[in-house]
């Protein structure tokens, strides 16, 4: 076969499978799988905040400026707010979506995305905002509270000295970021937070009375985690102690505190891990290092060179996430779009 004929040959299969992808729109297999993979390079990029899942394609297109190695394609991807912190680094489709008790968070992406042998997303802008028509459906779930109420912060507390009391670990945490908090009335008030924590460098013999002066462990080994915490008080002893409102001083009779954490490996850690397994014996040099692992392993490996170990690129680069209202956007110009939605939380708002 000549060159030139080889040349055609992969022109038209690339045609094809462009006129293919904008002949069947958002119900394209190939168009599903493409912003299923955008969205999940959405989520690696992001260094904060919680991973978004799919709830359906809005729009599409094929700007007339293609790149020599591949079609360009714009999106338009309606968006949902997972339980999955993004520290977590889990698979979107792993996670579950917030339900009408969990604050429900959702939003749009714009997203551009070069495609060839595979997707490589190119840039991404996110607006979230807060399902407010919950209230409407669901009056007596959770509703949000301020994260810098003086009781939203104490409950945090609670939870973390709980967790650092009931855990196995062998450092204790220390608070990073409230994420999210929410306020419900059950027999009294009920507050209810998520937050990240940090390895410290006091281990679980340090002193209780010390512990206020725990630095954060500021190394590539240190673990993070993600926990959600609640408060709960009766309606009584909510009067008595705290007659007037919020006052975080009434949570020293704390009747309730759960909390439930998750705690990560470190990427550094993993890296470390697949460096013991390549290791060869007969190396000379040795170091140690004075970290803290959740894995079980002597921290004593044989020197590596640089370029056996790789570590991922700096994330955040690519694109931003904000909250902010909802706006009026233009009707889909792609055929077949907007494609089906796959959640609608049980609201008949057409804003989800």
């Amino acid at each position: 076969m000549s060159v030139f004929f080889l040349v055609l040959l992969l022109a038209l299969l690339f045609h094809n499978g462009k006129a293919k992808v904008e002949s069947q729109g958002c119900n394209s297999p190939d168009v599903e799988r493409m912003v299923e993979e955008a969205l999940q390079q959405i989520n690696q990029d992001r260094t904060d905040g919680y991973i978004l899942t799919l709830n359906r394609l809005y729009d599409l297109s094929n700007p007339s400026n293609q790149e020599k190695t591949g079609s360009v394609y714009n999106l338009t991807i309606d968006v949902l707010e997972t339980k999955c912190h993004s520290i977590s680094r889990k698979p979107w489709k792993q996670c579950d979506v917030r339900g009408l008790g969990d604050i429900p968070v959702y939003g749009e992406c714009q997203v551009s995305v070069q495609v060839d042998a595979k997707v490589r997303l190119e840039s991404y802008s996110c607006a979230l905002r807060e399902a407010t028509a919950v209230v409407h459906v669901c009056p007596d779930c959770p509703t949000a509270d301020n994260l810098n109420e003086p009781v939203i912060k104490e409950t945090a507390k609670l939870a973390l000295q709980k967790f650092n009391k009931e855990s196995h670990l062998v450092n204790y945490f220390t608070l990073e970021n409230i994420t999210k908090a929410s306020l419900q009335w059950v027999v009294g008030p009920s507050y209810f937070v998520e937050f990240t924590v940090l390895e410290t460098e006091c281990s679980k013999e340090t002193d209780f009375s010390e512990l206020t002066h725990c630095p954060p462990m500021n190394c590539q080994f240190a673990h993070r985690g993600f926990c959600t915490g609640s408060h709960m008080t009766h309606e009584e002893a909510f009067k008595n102690m705290n007659p007037v409102g919020k006052d975080a001083s009434s949570f020293q009779k704390a009747e309730s505190v759960e909390v439930k954490c998750e705690i990560y490996e470190p990427q550094a850690a993993t890296v470390e891990e697949q460096a013991h397994a390549k290791a060869v014996s007969g190396h000379p040099e040795q170091h140690h290092h004075n970290h803290t692992h959740l894995h079980h392993h002597e921290h004593v490996h044989s020197v590596m060179q640089a370029s056996d170990i790789t570590v991922s690129n700096p994330k955040g680069l690519l694109g931003r996430v904000v909250f902010e209202p909802a706006t009026p956007r233009s009707a889909p110009t792609a055929s077949s779009c907007p494609g089906a939605r796959r959640h609608n939380l049980g609201l008949r708002s057409p804003l989800l």
